[in-house]
C-alpha cells in the first residue's frame, strides 16, 4: 500500500515543478514512509509521485515508483495490492516480457500494451488505485478497484487535472481550491454521501469499478468516466428456488479460503483483526489453519460491556491458537484523538469507532506489523446487517404469514436495540426518489435520510435558502445503475444500495483505508475478493437470510471454525459506545465542542448556524428521550464537530505551505 499523486496539464509544454510533486508525496507520508519517487515527463505536461509502504519486493531502489516502460510509452503510479500476480507474471515472461522488479504493480505495464485496458482490468485481482499515462494516446487513466477499497480523488484546475490518494494531496497543489460546498456539507451532516462526491466543491472520487480517462484534444481536456465492473445480482426469477445447501456451503468455504490464501502473500508478517463477529473470526480461523505459526490477532476492547466484544474474540483466539493482542479503549481516549482522525478520514464520522480503528492501526504499527486481514465485506455479501433482515421480512418474504413476520421483526429489534437510530431507523422513512428506483427505501439509508430536517436547521440561512429544493435521496438515487436494480429480489436490491453507498462511503473509508493507512498499516478485506463476491451474488436470498438467521450460508460454511457461542449468536453491530451513555463520555464530547464548535468558531467558519447548534447540544444534554433518539443526535453532534475540524484543517490552513514544510522535515527533495 502506498500513496500516489500527479498532475496532467492541458498544455503539454507547461512545466511541472518536481518539488511540488515531492510535496504532494510528503503530505501523505503516513501512507508510504519507506521512500518516495517522482517522475516528470518534459514537454508532455505530466508528472507523477509516489510515497511507498514496502510490503512486496522490499528492495527500495528496485521497487521505487513511478514505473516507466523502456519505450517510454507508459508511466504508472499505483496504490494497493494485486494478488495472483506471480501466475500472470510467469505467463507474461513466457510471452517475452522482461521484468525489472518483483513488484506486483509492474504486471500492468506488460498487460496493457498486449490486451488494452479492459482486458487488463479483468485480470487484476485485489485492492488498488492507479494512474497511468499513455504517451501514444496522450491520455491519463485514473482507475479504482471494484469496491473502492483504495481511495483516488481528482479535480480539474485552470491548467489541467490534479489527482491523489487523499484530499490533502490535491490541496497541497496551490491551484486546487479548498471550499466546502452546500451539498457536500449537507451530506456530511446526514452521514450518507452521494457516491463519487466529497465535501469539497469540484473535488471528485473515482467511483468504485470505474475509470476516468483524461485526454488532450485541440479544444482542451476531454474527461470521460466509464464503469468496467459492478456487483451484479441475478434476476429474481433466476435464483435457485430449491437450492442444494451443501453445494453453496462448500463453494463459499472454498472461495473464501482461496481469497484468504492470496491475501497472506507478503514479504512481511501478516496479522488479522479480530472482533466478536463471524466475519473476522472466519478470517482468523482460515488464516491460522494455513499458517505454520500462531497468527497475531488484534482486538479492540471498549469500557462499556454492552459494546465490548473482547470475551467472544478471546474465545475464538483460544480455539484456534492465535496470539491475541487486545487494545482496551476508554471514551476519553477516543475523543482525545477525534481531531487527528478527521484529518485522516477527510469526512465526518458519526461514531468514534473510526477513532478506535485509527488507534488500533497505531497499535499494530507499534508491534512492527504492516499488514492485517479484515472481515469487511462479509455483511455486504451475505446479508449480515440488521437492516437487510428488516428489508427481507418486509419485502422479500411474500409468503410469510403475518404472525411469524411480527415475531421475527420483534426479535430483530430487541437484539439490535442498542443500534436503533444508526443501524435501524427510529421510525420508517420513505424517499420517493430512492423508492422510485429501488421499489422501496432500503432500511440502511433511512436513519440518515431521516436527519434531513435536523441538518437543514443547522445550516446558515443563506445555505438553507440555496438548498431549499435539494433532495438528498434523489442525488443518491441518480448515481445508481437502474439496470442493476430492475427485476432483482428485494434483498439483492438492499445489498446493492448498501454496497454503493455505505460500504464505499463509510466502511471502507473512515472505518477502513483512511484510519488504517494513517499509521502505515495495510488492511486486506478478503471477503471483497471479486471472485468470491461474484459467487455470493448467486447464493439464493433464502440461504443468505434463512428465517431469522442472517449470513446462514457463511455460518454453515465456517461452523467447524467458530465457537458455539458465536455460531448461535445473532449479528451484533460493531460500534463504539455513543456519548450519551454516561457523563464521562458526554463530558469528553463537550470538551471537543468547546475546542472546535463554540459560537465564535462556528460563525467564523460560516457553514452552520451557531444558535441552532448551541440549542441542539443543550437539548441533547438535557434530554431524557429514548436511546434511539439520542443515538441519532449524538451522531449529528459528531458531524458538526467534524465539519468544524474539516474547515480548520483543510480550508483555513495553508496546506501547500504545510506540505512543503513536511517535505523539508523529511528531507524529501527533488
Amino acid at each position: 500500500m502506498c500513496g500516489i499523486a500527479g498532475v496532467f496539464h492541458r498544455d503539454p509544454s507547461r512545466p511541472i515543478d518536481p518539488q511540488l510533486l515531492v510535496n504532494m508525496a510528503a503530505i501523505q507520508y503516513h501512507r508510504g514512509p519507506d521512500g518516495f519517487g517522482y517522475k516528470v515527463l518534459s514537454e508532455r505536461g505530466v508528472g507523477f509521485s509516489h510515497a511507498r509502504l514496502s510490503i512486496i519486493d522490499l528492495n527500495e531502489s528496485r521497487g521505487r515508483q513511478p514505473f516507466q516502460t523502456d519505450d517510454q510509452r507508459l508511466l504508472l503510479t499505483k496504490n494497493g495490492e494485486l494478488y495472483d500476480y506471480q501466475r500472470i507474471r510467469a505467463q507474461l515472461t513466457a510471452d517475452g516480457a522482461q521484468f525489472k522488479t518483483k513488484s506486483d504493480s509492474e504486471i500492468i505495464l506488460h498487460l496493457f500494451p498486449r490486451y488494452g485496458l479492459e482486458k487488463t482490468l479483468e485480470q487484476l485481482r485485489g485492492e488498488f488505485a492507479f494512474a497511468m499515462y499513455d504517451n501514444e494516446e496522450d491520455a491519463l487513466y485514473l482507475v479504482r478497484d471494484r469496491f473502492g477499497i483504495k481511495p483516488l480523488y481528482w479535480t480539474q484546475t485552470q491548467n489541467g487535472v490534479v489527482f491523489g490518494s487523499e484530499l490533502k494531496v490535491l490541496f497541497a497543489h496551490p491551484e486546487v481550491e479548498r471550499e466546502i460546498d452546500e451539498e457536500g456539507l449537507f451530506h456530511q451532516l446526514i452521514q450518507v454521501m452521494v457516491p463519487g462526491s466529497t465535501a469539497f466543491k469540484g473535488i471528485h472520487q473515482v467511483k468504485p469499478g470505474h475509470v476516468v480517462k483524461v485526454k488532450r484534444t485541440r479544444s482542451g481536456l476531454k474527461i470521460e468516466e466509464h464503469k468496467y465492473w459492478d456487483i451484479s445480482f441475478p434476476q429474481a426469477d433466476d435464483h435457485d428456488i430449491n437450492p442444494d445447501e451443501n453445494y453453496y456451503i462448500e463453494a463459499v468455504r472454498e472461495q473464501l479460503l482461496e481469497a484468504v490464501q492470496h491475501r497472506l502473500t507478503a514479504d512481511v508478517p501478516v496479522g488479522a483483526y479480530l472482533s466478536g463477529g463471524i466475519d473476522s473470526c472466519s478470517i482468523l480461523g482460515l488464516s491460522q489453519a494455513v499458517s505454520q505459526d500462531p497468527v497475531k490477532a488484534f482486538t479492540i476492547g471498549f469500557d462499556d460491556k454492552e459494546y465490548d466484544e473482547t470475551p467472544i474474540a478471546k474465545e475464538m483466539a483460544d480455539k484456534v491458537g492465535a496470539d491475541q493482542h487486545v487494545l482496551s479503549l476508554s471514551a476519553e481516549h477516543l475523543y482525545e484523538n477525534f481531531e487527528r482522525t478527521i484529518w485522516h478520514t477527510e469526512r465526518t464520522i458519526y461514531n468514534t469507532l473510526g477513532v478506535a480503528k485509527l488507534l488500533m492501526s497505531q497499535e499494530v504499527n507499534s508491534v512492527n506489523y504492516k499488514v492485517v486481514l479484515t472481515g469487511e465485506g462479509s455483511d455486504e455479501l451475505f446479508a449480515g446487517y440488521p437492516s437487510f433482515r428488516n428489508d427481507m421480512f418486509l419485502y422479500g418474504l411474500s409468503d410469510l404469514d403475518t404472525q411469524q413476520r411480527k415475531i421475527w421483526k420483534s426479535s430483530l429489534e430487541q437484539n439490535n436495540a442498542l443500534f436503533k437510530g444508526a443501524m435501524l431507523p427510529r421510525e420508517e422513512y420513505n424517499s420517493k426518489a430512492i423508492s422510485s428506483f429501488v421499489g422501496f427505501t432500503p432500511t440502511c439509508l433511512q436513519p440518515w435520510l431521516h436527519c434531513d430536517t435536523i441538518a437543514e436547521s443547522l445550516l446558515t440561512a443563506d445555505r438553507r435558502e440555496r438548498l431549499k429544493d435539494y433532495d438528498p435521496g434523489a442525488a443518491i438515487a441518480d448515481t445508481f445503475d437502474l439496470s442493476m436494480l430492475q427485476g432483482r429480489h428485494p434483498l439483492d436490491k438492499a445489498q446493492y444500495v448498501w454496497i454503493k453507498t455505505m460500504l464505499e462511503g463509510q466502511i471502507l473509508t473512515w472505518g477502513g483505508d483512511r484510519v488504517d493507512m494513517a499509521n502505515s498499516m495495510e488492511a486486506r478485506p478478503a471477503f471483497l475478493d471479486h471472485h468470491l463476491a461474484e459467487f455470493a451474488t448467486r447464493v439464493p436470498p433464502q440461504l443468505r437470510i434463512k428465517g431469522p438467521v442472517e449470513k446462514y450460508v457463511l455460518k454453515e460454511a465456517m461452523k467447524g471454525l467458530l465457537p458455539e457461542t458465536l455460531y448461535k449468536r445473532q449479528k451484533f453491530a460493531f460500534m463504539a459506545p455513543p456519548a450519551h451513555r454516561d457523563q464521562q463520555k458526554w463530558a469528553a464530547l463537550m470538551k471537543l465542542v468547546e475546542e472546535f464548535a463554540t459560537p465564535q468558531q462556528i460563525e467564523g467558519a460560516g457553514l452552520l448556524d451557531a444558535q441552532a447548534v448551541a440549542q441542539m447540544i443543550k437539548t441533547q444534554g438535557d434530554s431524557q428521550s429514548e436511546h434511539h433518539d439520542r443515538v441519532q443526535m449524538d451522531a449529528v453532534i459528531n458531524h458538526v464537530i467534524g465539519v468544524q475540524i474539516m474547515h480548520q484543517k483543510f480550508v483555513a490552513t495553508d496546506i501547500p505551505k504545510q506540505a512543503a514544510k513536511q517535505a523539508e522535515q523529511l528531507g524529501w527533495a527533488a
